[in-house]
């Protein structure tokens, strides 16, 4: 069975389930896509690093295996039979130019993408997750199951059971930034997915050494500091309160005025910054 889905299967149906326009769309009325041409990386369940950020976040970030079992508990397996399969999706060229004019408001496309393009994602992780169960490698989507929840971390705060930016970094798609959000070859204004499936793939290598090795910050760029209006950012790092507190207090009343309807909207530190659309080098 193993030559029925290999990275490049997988990969090849993620691009696919992306050009049903029915899934990757702007909103039930737009038909143009939230989203450009993915990224994908793989890591394996048994990754040290799953173990070093549960030990980091908090006991409740799930290790793949916690994940597996979660959606899979009658079925016995190890965490060396998994695989985590990540993949980034990139904002398109008109999102990205469309928030770059921003400087306090979140653009209406930007907004559309955060609401309805992250709808498409979770379609995209429910699809996979279907056809890859279907085929005899049971899959779980993580970020859809019912234990999936925000919870606090006594070292960051607002944390979640499962970080597909974490899992992203662990499958070889990039490192994080000063803001916390993680730079890959297609730069910084992204989204993640992932599913975690009993299946044996190669790992993705990492062709990086550490967390923030593709950040420019450490050459003095201070861009994303200068980039957001709610002053989270800073040469320390970022302050997740005071970011969400920004969300919560101006641009969801604002996209709610604009849209109908509330959306966390703000992703001021992905555009407008050298990290926007690629890897600085």
């Amino acid at each position: 069975m193993h030559d029925l889905f290999g990275v490049r299967e997988i990969a090849d149906l993620i691009r696919s389930i992306l050009t049903d326009p029915d899934v990757n769309r702007l909103g039930p009325d737009c038909a143009e896509p939230a989203w450009d041409c993915p990224l994908i990386g793989v890591s394996r369940g048994d990754d040290p690093l799953y173990t070093k950020f549960q030990e980091t976040i908090g006991s409740f970030h799930w290790t793949p295996l916690e994940a597996f079992r979660a959606g899979f508990p009658e079925i016995d397996v190890a965490a060396s039979d998994l695989a985590v399969i990540v993949w980034a999706l990139p904002q398109t060229a008109a999102t990205r130019r469309d928030h770059r004019a921003c400087t306090t408001l979140p653009s209406r496309r930007w907004s559309l993408a955060r609401h309805y393009g992250e709808a498409a994602n979770d379609r995209l992780r429910d699809r996979l997750a279907r056809a890859l169960t279907d085929a005899g490698y049971p899959t779980v989507a993580p970020a859809r199951l019912p234990g999936f929840g925000r919870e606090t971390s006594e070292r960051f705060g607002i944390a979640s059971r499962w970080s597909e930016r974490h899992a992203a970094y662990a499958s070889g798609l990039g490192t994080f930034g000063l803001c916390d959000g993680l730079i890959t070859e297609r730069g910084k204004a992204v989204r993640f997915g992932s599913v975690v499936a009993a299946i044996d793939l190669p790992a993705t290598p990492r062709p990086y050494s550490g967390r923030t090795a593709y950040c420019l910050s450490h050459a003095g760029c201070d861009a994303c500091i200068r980039r957001c209006p709610a002053g989270a950012i800073s040469a320390e790092g970022y302050d997740k309160e005071r970011c969400f507190a920004y969300i919560r207090e101006t641009t969801m009343p604002f996209v709610e005025g604009e849209l109908g309807f509330p959306v966390a909207s703000c992703g001021f530190c992905q555009t407008g910054v050298p990290c926007e659309s690629r890897r600085p080098r």
